[in-house]
Order: structure tokens, then sequence, then C-alpha cells
């Protein structure tokens, strides 16, 4: 598989340069909107933002997690 050539609006670097050849949109596009975002995040951050994409995927992650995961209500005792 050849490597893409650099597009910075279609196919942008930070996106298309995992050894695989595999362009993290053929991924995410398959997830929803917030697990396509953190896998995202995480595949870019060592190409383009570092710790700053992880906590964007954490924002993410967490989001998914309160939502299909959340707390039960603590009781109150009367």
């Amino acid at each position: 598989m050849g490597k893409p050539m650099h597009d910075p609006v279609n196919h942008p670097s930070h996106y298309t340069s995992h050894p695989s050849g595999v362009e993290c949109i053929t991924i995410t596009e398959h997830y929803g909107f917030n697990l396509g975002n953190a896998i995202k995040y995480i595949v870019r951050h060592k190409s383009k933002n570092g710790r700053e994409d992880l906590e964007k995927a954490k924002h993410y992650i967490d989001m998914i997690i309160a939502r299909e995961y959340p707390t039960p209500a603590l009781k109150k005792n009367i």
C-alpha cells in the first residue's frame, strides 16, 4: 500500500502518518461521535498536540462512561 500524498484538507499528515498506512477516518467513521473523536485524538497525539490531544480523548471517553455507565444516585437515609 503506497503512502498517500500530503493533502492538508482531505488527508492531513497527522491522520495519514500511521505506519500501517490506514487513515484514521477509515476507522473512526464506524463509531459514534464521542468514541470516534477519542480514537482520532489518540491516533494523532504524537504528531500534532501531544498531551493536549490525550486530554481531549480522555474528555470524550469520560463522556461515554458517564452516559453508558452512570453512577447510581446515592440513596438518602430518611
